[in-house]
């Protein structure tokens, strides 16, 4: 295009009307607050939730434990107003608990934690024996073991030992605590406790229910038990939502799931009679090892103790969303001005719709890396294709400016090595397809992370190391159907995830038939 040619304001001004309103409806459409009738309110508190003493930077798995007095205190303060009571997992390091409970007008149900290790097992009974004849007017009941018969960590007769031990001490109820199905398979447990303790998880299930049927699903186990163990009473020892985390066939995390959920059930609860405790008071990241990003974000209040709205009041799946709109917005701005002039008509309508595409995409996967990174290697992986995301965007804009003064040396650059990004793109789809294939289970969708890539090679071929790049297509490919069949077609993630790599599978086939070229 000539230098003197005019500027092709209209469709411009149109694609970038058209721009904004996206990125404008993507991040107000995932964080509009939603209403929904409170679970508590400041003159109605709630039965019983989990609690565990970590602060966000702390683990069990750091030896030796240091739990701090003063967290727990507050912690204690800000759950006092929303429940009556509170149950633990662990004798260990929660001697003074009982004191604490007691001073803020807490009850408790405590847990001694049931391994394979029979001498840390001896410990713990024992911590549990002296806490609860300490504390009869706190410790309203005690727990032996939680999910020990799912983790194959003890026999059926050794956990009746233990229950008839404790029993045997002290004068509260005990029970044992595990997900319902194990008391099917174990019916000699039943006779030895005083209550049933069942975990009601609607999204671990083996067919994961979705929030529209998920609290049905609890309402026909609960009644099911309360008909066959009469008249031993039931407890709900564990039931909630995810907040985060990757969806399971219609299962699908969310601060709106979550809310949905636990005021449901809660309203479900009260009406019907049923003792209850919510898993969890607090978001717990260091969960985030053992079952992904899910894992960590099960709380009522998130790891800093923040409210997520869960129980009361207006709650939205991204209360931040104007920041991230912010965010997005920058971007969209700074890819308009690295372009400056569009080289034709048809690009002043590509250019804006290009930098609002690459804009979303990167702030997408830049909000999951929030929430999915645990370490080290996980932040550089993210932060690279993140990277990755900004270099392709800036070479797609550039190849859609008039290439004039400064800009043509950064273009050639960025276009020489056209097919290196291609091929990066490639290798991470192909990275994470089989790990979603091979162990998917704690995996999060990162779709975000090839969208652009995809787009971008798919309209604008590059070409190059044509032995990797058909290597990578055959392995994306492969695995489409694959992880499909595992997800199956109900899980919109997955469905997503897929049209994500059958587009960058089309882009590096497209790179096969070309030779690599210069700008």
């Amino acid at each position: 295009m000539p230098a003197t040619s005019r500027f092709p304001v209209a469709p411009y001004l149109f694609a970038c009307l058209l721009g904004l309103m996206a990125l404008f409806g993507l991040w107000f459409g995932i964080g509009k607050p939603v209403e929904l009738a409170d679970a508590a309110t400041p003159t109605h508190k709630l039965q019983c939730a989990s609690y565990t003493p970590f602060d966000k930077d702390q683990s069990p798995f750091d030896q030796p434990i240091k739990l701090r007095p003063e967290r727990m205190d507050a912690d204690l303060a800000i759950l006092a107003k929303r429940f009556e009571c509170l149950r633990t997992y662990s004798v260990t390091g929660l001697e003074d608990l009982p004191n604490m409970a007691r001073k803020h007008g807490l009850k408790l149900i405590v847990g001694a934690w049931v391994s394979r290790n029979s001498a840390d097992t001896a410990i713990e009974i024992a911590g549990l024996v002296k806490v609860a004849n300490a504390h009869p007017d706190v410790i309203q009941a005690v727990i032996v073991g939680n999910e020990a018969l799912l983790r194959k960590e003890v026999t059926p007769q050794q956990l009746v030992t233990l229950i008839e031990q404790v029993k045997a001490q002290i004068k509260q109820p005990v029970t044992y605590a595990d997900v319902w199905e194990f008391w099917l398979k174990h019916p000699q447990i039943a006779p030895a406790v005083d209550f049933i303790t069942i975990h009601l998880l609607p999204y671990w299930e083996d067919n994961p229910a979705g929030i529209e049927t998920a609290l049905h699903e609890v309402a026909e186990v609960r009644r099911t038990f309360g008909s066959a163990y009469a008249p031993k009473d039931i407890l709900i020892g564990e039931t909630g939502w995810p907040s985060e985390g990757r969806q399971r066939e219609t299962a699908v995390p969310s601060l709106v799931n979550q809310a949905k959920f636990i005021r449901g059930f809660v309203a479900m609860a009260e009406q019907n009679g049923w003792r209850y405790n919510l898993i969890e008071a607090f978001d717990q990241p260091w969960k985030r090892a053992s079952e992904g990003a899910v894992g960590g974000y099960w709380g009522l209040y998130d790891a800093s103790r923040e409210d997520k709205s869960i129980l009361a009041g207006p709650v939205s799946n991204l209360p931040h969303w104007p920041a991230w709109l912010a965010l997005s917005l920058g971007l969209f701005a700074t890819t308009l001005l690295l372009a400056g002039r569009p080289r034709s008509p048809r690009a002043a309508l590509l250019l804006p719709l290009l930098a609002a595409l690459g804009a979303a995409c990167i702030g997408l996967f830049a909000e999951l890396m929030l929430v999915t990174s645990r370490y080290v290697g996980e932040w550089l992986w993210a932060s690279s294709l993140i990277a990755l995301n900004l270099l392709v965007l800036a070479h797609a804009a550039l190849l859609l400016s008039q290439q004039r003064g400064w800009r043509v040396r950064p273009l050639r650059w960025l276009h020489t090595r056209g097919a290196l990004w291609l091929g990066l793109s490639g290798f991470a789809g192909a990275v994470m397809m089989l790990a979603l294939v091979v162990d998917a289970r704690y995996r999060s969708f990162p779709s975000a992370a090839l969208i652009l890539p995809a787009v971008v090679y798919l309209c604008r071929p590059v070409g190059g190391y044509r032995r990797e790049i058909a290597l990578l297509a055959l392995l994306i490919g492969a695995g489409i159907a694959l992880q499909l069949y595992q997800e199956t077609l109900s899980n919109l993630q997955a469905l997503g995830w897929a049209m994500t790599s059958a587009l960058l599978v089309a882009a590096l086939w497209r790179s096969l038939r070309l030779k690599p070229r210069t700008a």
